[in-house]
């Protein structure tokens, strides 16, 4: 376990273009080359006055490149505690939706360094291709999680998916 503590609010969002495609991230951690490589979706810490809207608008530009997205609700609540970077990440996350029709997808403008050393690049994923992949993901229910989204079945108040949350809550939460 890293030696410093970041405790902090964050924000991500799975970002859906026309395809039924989601924005991923292939990272790495810069300080433990023997972490396997990993696709997350954009996010981030959410500054000082800022909302997880507007923090979520600011990670697309900076992460994906993405100028132009329509935010929607918070679908997934998280708190997750990580290694990165040497440092260990104690944060409760957001998890919105969010669609844009910008097909290109710009090279990440904002990298703080260290997301810089993670970055090993970025691509839209089929939804179809995300449920069938043995790649790890952040989150690592992703795969089963995406679908209702891309079919546009989004939850009435956000589902709880933390890791240590059985699958069993989670169902009962999403209603299903």
């Amino acid at each position: 376990m890293a030696g410093w503590v970041l405790k902090r609010n964050a924000a991500r969002v799975v970002v859906l273009n026309p395809r039924r495609e989601v924005f991923l991230i292939r990272c790495i951690d810069p300080a433990d080359p023997s972490k396997t490589p990993w696709w997350e979706i954009p996010g981030g810490g959410i500054d000082p006055g800022e909302t997880s809207q507007h923090a979520v608008l600011r990670e697309l530009r900076e992460e994906a490149g993405i100028d132009e997205a329509t935010i929607g609700p918070v679908v997934w609540t998280q708190h997750v505690e990580f290694d990165f970077g040497g440092f260990h990440f104690d944060q409760d996350e957001v998890i919105h939706v969010a669609w844009t029709e910008q097909e290109h997808v710009g090279t990440p403008g904002g990298l703080e360094s260290l997301e810089a050393l993670a970055f090993q690049g970025a691509r839209w994923w089929p939804a179809e291709e995300v449920s069938n992949s043995h790649e790890p993901f952040l989150p690592p229910d992703l795969p089963r999680l995406l679908p209702p989204l891309v079919d546009g079945h989004l939850p009435d108040r956000p589902i709880d998916i933390n890791p240590d949350v059985g699958p069993e809550v989670r169902s009962e939460e999403s209603g299903s």
